[in-house]
């Protein structure tokens, strides 16, 4: 009875340890999808004034076209070649192009005003095999071990949990491929995984975006909503992807740096599972959003936490699990691996609302040993 007993306080207190780990991860996710939030936002603050004055704008007026309506922090680098149509997906009109006048300009078909902003909704996006095809951190790695950070024998593991990913719609061992994943840039600086990163989107991952994942997340911005990527990938990777995307932003894994120097430790955990609701309610906590209000999208059973917080869940490409659980709760469910199109969007049912909230995890960044 003795020995029972022990073993379910072990059991609860590794649960416990856990689920701290969990929140941990969560605010730190959280706190530097904001940062580097008002880090872009400062950035395309003080490029501004350049642009203004190369357009003749200087005096304070608003050069035409000059700059990009939209929902979140999109940027004029999303024109990377993807698997998109462009005709579902609005776009801004060219910054060089003339502008008609006088009569003629009454001829021209203007562009609808875009959307107020509406600062209490937004949508949360996970990445692997809901985004994007397979697994972010996989090619993420191929790209790595093309540039010499790892060996191919190093890479053999990414590639089996990628096939079994591929094949049976499952995550399988997440803390075994991203803790392997992360430990590879213990060493490299944030500003090398950055320029990395950039490049790696371009040869590997801009191909591989879901279109009508995509033009879901575009729905959001053109109701004036922000989109945020949510992904156990290292969190400057997923900002990476979001900003290459047009999106807001990215809630991801924080790696430890020291010195602007990875040690290959995490901060708190891997955010994944419930550490991805934590990462949520917090950032609705920060950025002031009703999440009943909000809606979330996931492939995978292990987001069920995260699903769960928003008040309204979809179910895109499913695993088996998921799609019995989105059944079972009368979550819309989107499968565009059976080849149908984008444009075939429930537009009013997706934008509704649910009926549940959370509160903030209350916790200071956590230097795991």
């Amino acid at each position: 009875m003795e020995a029972v007993c022990v073993a379910l306080w072990r059991a609860r207190s590794k649960k416990q340890e856990r689920e701290r780990l969990a929140a941990l991860a969560g605010e730190a996710s959280a706190d530097a999808a904001v940062a580097m939030g008002a880090e872009a936002a400062q950035a395309d603050g003080a490029a501004q004034p350049d642009n203004a004055a190369q357009d003749g704008t200087a005096d304070g007026g608003t050069a035409e076209g000059g700059t990009a309506e939209g929902g979140g922090t999109a940027g004029a680098g999303t024109a990377v070649a993807e698997p998109l149509d462009t005709g579902t997906i609005g776009q801004a009109g060219e910054p060089g192009t003339a502008q008609p006048s006088g009569a003629d300009a009454a001829e021209v078909d203007e562009a609808p005003p875009p959307a107020p902003p509406d600062l209490t909704a937004a949508a949360f996006f996970d990445v692997d095999n809901t985004m994007m095809v397979g697994a972010s951190i996989f090619h993420f790695a191929r790209g790595l071990a093309s540039r010499k950070y790892f060996t191919a024998s190093d890479l053999a593991g990414f590639a089996m949990q990628q096939l079994r990913f591929r094949v049976g719609g499952k995550e399988g061992n997440v803390d075994g491929i991203r803790e392997q994943g992360l430990s590879f840039v213990a060493g490299a600086t944030v500003e090398q995984l950055n320029d990395v990163g950039e490049e790696i989107y371009d040869e590997l991952m801009a191909d591989k975006i879901w279109a009508g994942t995509r033009a879901l997340a575009q729905m959001h911005l053109d109701a004036g909503q922000r989109v945020w990527l949510v992904t156990a990938t290292p969190v400057e990777l997923a900002a990476i992807i979001a900003r290459r995307l047009g999106l807001t932003g990215a809630l991801g894994t924080v790696a430890e740096s020291v010195d602007g120097v990875y040690t290959g430790r995490l901060v708190g955990d891997l955010l994944h599972g419930r550490a991805k609701a934590h990462a949520v309610r917090a950032l609705a906590a920060r950025e002031g959003l009703n999440l009943r209000r909000c809606t979330a999208y996931s492939d995978s059973q292990n987001d069920v936490p995260m699903l769960s917080v928003a008040g309204t869940a979809v179910a895109v490409n499913p695993d088996a699990e998921l799609r019995d659980t989105a059944r079972a709760r009368g979550w819309e469910i989107r499968d565009f691996r059976t080849g149908r199109k984008a444009a075939k969007i429930g537009v009013p049912s997706v934008l509704g609302a649910g009926a549940v909230a959370g509160a903030v995890a209350g916790a200071v960044a956590h230097r795991r040993r």
